[in-house]
């Protein structure tokens, strides 16, 4: 890594968008939240939670270094150095910090990817609400960190001559643009999502009894903190405070209210209604969609995107009940769907005139960059879901992966954590020396006899 002279505009605005990407998280444990059953939000925010915890740590031993350490064969990156940040921690024998690539602090990468492998990882949970025991998911959040995600963003984020001397087969042999993770992220989670809800079963009475969101005022905050994080993780991911970056918050706003009217629009049409669920979740599979090709497309091209996705995300979502898996909050709907629109439409809408500098089949660019999407987007896919369904036999093999009938129906949040998210009820919750989780004791209550007697 070349020391040269470090830019603190550049560096600000890294910092400052690492910092937007992580407030997404949060962001997103309230979106999920709001969406799963009352008895099961706390479960679901602690999903996210933990996640965050674990995928922190785990970046910083080696997380990191798998990723954006010189890569062997292209794979993956080489740890050896990068153990506990060690190369990019120390600044040299001048006092100056290591920089990545001419002029950002090394350390300022390190937490704004770090940022990207955290969301990435929680976005699975939403596949899996409502019966997923705790401590499973911490196994897998573990796992499918260090199998899955880290050699992905190796593959796609990895370039070469940056962080390291060789960098990943998608970004530098395949050349497939993912501006900021439609396939590292979107369609790697998407993927992550089905096949760990296949294997972990649909929930009881899916497709039988109502599972309707049951608050969304979380529902709309949790969508708006993740538009509002959005802007960091797509126009902060050029790592410079310039006129791409410019260009990329405008196609990521452009695009995300393009699929929101479209989504809810779509559903006026097919149920009668425009729902708040629907304007949300149209939001989001606008950012997922123009995530990857916000570089590369005109402020037209990203609007086109975000009504494509709106549309095919809003119809996807539907398909769980056709064919009987349990995507419990619509990972595979939204992440998969809308990372596989806005991949592949790059080969389409490029315009050489935007940052990235490449035309694709519309502009006059014939193919040539629709198959290097479409490998980049069909690999991430096929890794995923077979390192991913060997993570979930392994976890069902050596521990319970689901919590039990009775947890899943009266509330896995007693369950799993002796707490509840809303106490509105006359029973009060306590624990007693001996008992492994939470007794419902009933309250004291008065009688309106008694009542009117203390007026």
């Amino acid at each position: 890594m070349t020391i040269l002279e470090l830019n603190s505009g550049d560096t600000a605005w890294v910092l400052i968008a690492a910092t937007l990407v992580f407030v997404m998280t949060p962001g997103l444990a309230l979106f999920y939240g709001g969406m799963v059953r009352a008895f099961s939000v706390l479960n679901m925010m602690m999903m996210c939670f933990s996640t965050m915890a674990i995928v922190a740590v785990l970046w910083v031993l080696y997380g990191y270094g798998l990723a954006f350490g010189d890569s062997i064969g292209g794979v993956i990156g080489d740890p050896r150095g990068l153990i506990g940040l060690g190369d990019v921690f120390a600044p040299d024998a001048q006092g100056q910090p290591v920089l990545y690539g001419d002029s950002l602090p090394a350390m300022a990468f390190v937490a704004f990817q770090a940022a990207f492998a955290i969301i990435t990882v929680a976005l699975v949970a939403g596949s899996l609400a409502d019966r997923m025991r705790f401590s499973a998911w911490m196994v897998f959040v573990l796992l499918w960190a260090t199998l899955v995600y880290f050699p992905a963003a190796h593959w796609v984020f990895s370039f070469d001559g940056w962080t390291a001397a060789q960098g990943g087969w998608i970004a530098n042999q395949v050349a497939a643009i993912d501006y900021a993770g439609g396939t590292a992220i979107h369609i790697n989670a998407g993927t992550a999502g089905l096949v760990a809800a296949l294997i972990l079963g649909r929930r009881i009475g899916f497709g039988q009894r109502p599972m309707r969101p049951h608050n969304m005022t979380l529902v709309m905050l949790g969508a708006a903190l993740l538009w509002f994080g959005w802007f960091g993780f797509n126009a902060g991911s050029g790592l410079a405070a310039d006129g791409a970056a410019g260009t990329v918050w405008v196609n990521t706003l452009a695009a995300t209210g393009a699929a929101c009217l479209a989504w809810i629009v779509t559903e006026r049409l097919r149920d009668g209604h425009y729902t708040s669920l629907g304007a949300a979740s149209g939001a989001v599979a606008g950012l997922v969609a123009i995530t990857p090709s916000c570089s590369s497309v005109s402020p037209l091209g990203a609007i086109l995107i975000g009504l494509v996705a709106g549309c095919l995300c809003a119809m996807a979502v539907t398909l769980k009940f056709k064919f009987g898996y349990d995507d419990s909050l619509d990972v595979v709907g939204v992440h998969l769907v809308g990372g596989l629109v806005g991949t592949l439409m790059v080969g389409f809408l490029a315009t050489a005139e935007a940052p990235a500098g490449v035309d694709g089949l519309f502009y006059g660019g014939g193919l040539d960059q629709l198959w290097r999407q479409g490998v980049g987007a069909v690999a991430v896919m096929a890794y995923s879901a077979v390192v991913t369904a060997a993570i979930c036999y392994l976890i069902k093999s050596v521990m319970k992966m689901r919590v039990s009938p009775s947890a899943e129906l009266s509330g896995i949040d007693l369950e799993e954590h002796a707490e509840v998210g809303y106490d509105l009820s006359n029973v009060r919750y306590t624990s007693y020396p001996g008992f492994s989780h939470a007794v419902v004791v009933p309250a004291r209550t008065e009688s309106v006899a008694t009542l009117e007697e203390t007026k």
